[in-house]
């Protein structure tokens, strides 16, 4: 699995807009026949600070991504909204496991 876990500064006067601004991109990468998951999560200390935690079945779904329509008019019109370019935190994974820490008996 490709795990990728990106944090976007979105400008101010964009962050409460961004879940629509980011909707379509969304939405179809998450129809992406090898998309495990694509979601974003605001953060509660920066509000215009928006993590996104994403993963592909392996290394073809993940350059299917990249090469998909969505992605390349994501990369032409999403920069316009953003502060800063984004962090990003690629790697390769086995899949998840449990948090034995927090069990739930």
């Amino acid at each position: 699995m490709i795990f990728i876990t990106a944090k976007f500064a979105i400008l101010p006067s964009h962050a409460d807009a961004w879940p629509e601004i980011s909707k379509d991109f969304t939405t179809a990468t998450n129809a992406e026949e090898g998309c495990l998951f694509f979601e974003w999560a605001r953060s509660v200390e920066d509000p215009s600070t928006y993590i996104l935690v994403e993963a592909f079945r392996d290394d073809e779904s993940g350059a299917a991504h990249v090469q998909s329509d969505h992605f390349r008019k994501a990369c032409e019109e999403l920069p316009r909204y953003l502060s800063a370019t984004p962090d990003i935190v690629n790697v390769k994974v086995e899949g998840w496991s449990k948090l034995g820490e927090l069990a739930v008996s």
